[in-house]
């Protein structure tokens, strides 16, 4: 065999043990969040290990990304870890300063000016409150809805905007200026450029590296959520980013970062498979993000009109009439006006019945497999 078919069957099956390892945590992260009576969190992030399963078996068979990109990726998981785990150890470093120093009994003064680093404020706020809440105030509310506008950065990724080629596009060709520029250096590591899968302007760059985009995200978020999660939120740097906006449902389960994530992977998979059309991958990931933000966001700013659900939660009128009207205004620009009905029914379904999982995976899944299948039944092109 040869020495780089290899090296690329290796880098492969290793982002497939990626995915079965994530599959395993999330089972184990499941059972602690049944356990800890928190049923919505344990569904979900064993939902979120059904989907991981499905993505290992998914690349092991025909593979998300092409070499040397399935290279780059592995290699981006192992810096995230270490990087990650580096930020467990500045932590764990901290905190056992500070309580040698609370021990020893150090002077007012001294532990006032000490406690001035953010980390040292961020570990004070960690260890001695209670990070998760039942309610977050409406601000920070807001700024946890705004990891919604993550969809643009796909658009972009993807399409780009009036004078703005796609952002992949725009990778991909640098790549491929910067590798002819170290040629040798690149032979080595990577083989023959020659061999390199895409040319300038190559339309298949644009679809692997987005789901590459997505991936590398999700590597970057999950493994500072599976930090949070088995060794406490402190030493999570993704919390400490997000200043740590955490909610009960989220504790002894991942968070909703993940869920949004894994469901636009597995979507987009749909996608790379030839089994949904583009238009509608974004009018569901559209709707998922900016639909249910609207949603939560008027209904917590403007609702009056409580609705008490099964489930217990309490949503109100008019975030309902926000977020619906929202997801057939997407849904109406990328699939037309007749499937924009699919697209803003489903979402209702999802965020209105009583679910004991997290909408914001349900909704980039269901919503475009419902336009798919809508599409399929009715036989009528995309947009009518």
């Amino acid at each position: 065999m040869e020495y780089w078919v290899l090296v690329e069957g290796l880098y492969n099956t290793t982002l497939s043990v990626f995915f079965f390892v994530l599959m395993s945590l999330m089972y184990y992260i499941g059972i602690k969040g049944y356990r800890a009576k928190n049923k919505y969190g344990g569904t979900s992030s064993i939902l979120c290990g059904v989907c991981f399963l499905i993505f290992g078996y998914y690349n092991s068979v025909v593979g998300f990304l092409a070499f040397p990109y399935n290279g780059f990726m592995v290699w981006w998981i192992g810096m995230t870890l270490l990087f990650n785990l580096l930020f467990t150890r500045i932590i764990r470093t901290i905190i056992n300063k500070m309580k040698r120093e609370e021990k020893n009994e150090f002077n007012n003064k001294e532990g006032i000016n000490k406690e001035k680093t953010i980390l040292r404020r961020y570990i004070r706020r960690m260890t001695k409150e209670d990070p998760y809440r039942e309610e977050i105030p409406f601000r920070m509310e807001l700024f946890r809805k705004s990891f919604h506008l993550s969809g643009f950065l796909i658009f972009l990724a993807f399409f780009g905007f009036m004078a703005i080629p796609p952002i992949t596009l725009l990778v991909n060709d640098s790549v491929i200026t910067f590798i002819n520029q170290i040629g040798p250096s690149y032979d080595l590591l990577w083989g023959d450029i020659a061999d390199f899968p895409y040319g300038f302007g190559d339309f298949r760059a644009v679809v692997e590296i987005t789901m590459f985009a997505l991936i590398a995200a999700l590597a970057f978020t999950i493994v500072s959520d599976i930090i949070r999660i088995v060794w406490g939120p402190e030493y999570s740097f993704f919390n400490f980013l997000s200043k740590s906006l955490l909610r009960n449902k989220e504790k002894n389960a991942v968070g909703p970062q993940i869920y949004i994530i894994t469901g636009f992977i597995f979507a987009y998979m749909l996608y790379m498979a030839g089994l949904i059309h583009i238009f509608v991958f974004f009018a569901g990931i559209f709707i998922a993000c900016l639909s249910d933000a609207s949603a939560a966001l008027i209904g917590r700013r403007f609702g009056k009109h409580k609705i008490t659900l099964r489930n217990k939660d309490v949503k109100s009128v008019e975030g309902f009439i926000a977020g619906v009207a929202v997801a057939y205004i997407i849904g109406f620009i990328f699939v037309g006006p007749i499937y924009a009905i699919m697209g803003a029914l489903v979402f209702f379904l999802i965020d209105y019945l009583p679910s004991v999982t997290a909408d914001n995976i349900l909704n980039p899944i269901f919503i475009p497999i419902g336009l798919q299948l809508m599409i399929f039944l009715f036989g009528l092109p995309v947009g009518w």
